[in-house]
């Protein structure tokens, strides 16, 4: 499990890698992604229970 050094270890990192500027851009981008992909999974679900 991850702990809360850890998490704060991978926020430090991001910052450093990417500055603060393209931080927003990126989490923008994941937001979208997850979204896409969870719009894709309830498709998947509702088409496997229309066919059964």
């Amino acid at each position: 499990m991850i702990g809360w050094p850890q998490i704060v270890l991978i926020i430090v990192v991001v910052l450093i890698l990417f500055g603060g500027k393209k931080l927003p851009q990126l989490m923008k981008g994941l937001g979208e992604g997850m979204k896409e992909f969870k719009n894709a999974s309830k498709d998947l679900n509702n088409d496997n229970k229309e066919e059964k």
